[in-house]
């Protein structure tokens, strides 16, 4: 199987379905930041009705997850590997 790309804006669609479907609210209401650090790796600012919630890499994968199964029909268990691009910013590759 080729590597599969996500970009970085699907991976916030992901992170706002799989929030969403925890808090119980719409994924348009839902606003996400992806970070990275070099002590801490990836992580996103996640703000709900003015609350804001940090997710940490094992959250991301999960919602990757989500998003891979429900949306593109992929195994979700495959590898997931965040990368920082210089150009695409924060992306996802599938092997």
């Amino acid at each position: 199987m080729e590597k599969i790309i996500i970009p970085e804006q699907d991976i916030i669609n992901a992170v706002c379905i799989y929030i969403s479907r925890k808090k119980q609210v719409n994924p348009q209401e839902v606003e996400v930041e992806l970070m990275f650090d070099d002590d801490y790796g990836f992580s996103a600012e996640v703000y709900v009705s003015d609350r804001k919630q940090i997710l940490i890499t094992q959250n991301l994968i999960e919602a990757l997850r989500l998003w891979m199964e429900e949306y593109m029909n992929i195994d979700p268990y495959l590898g997931i590997k965040l990368v920082l691009d210089d150009d695409e910013g924060i992306i996802a590759t599938i092997k």
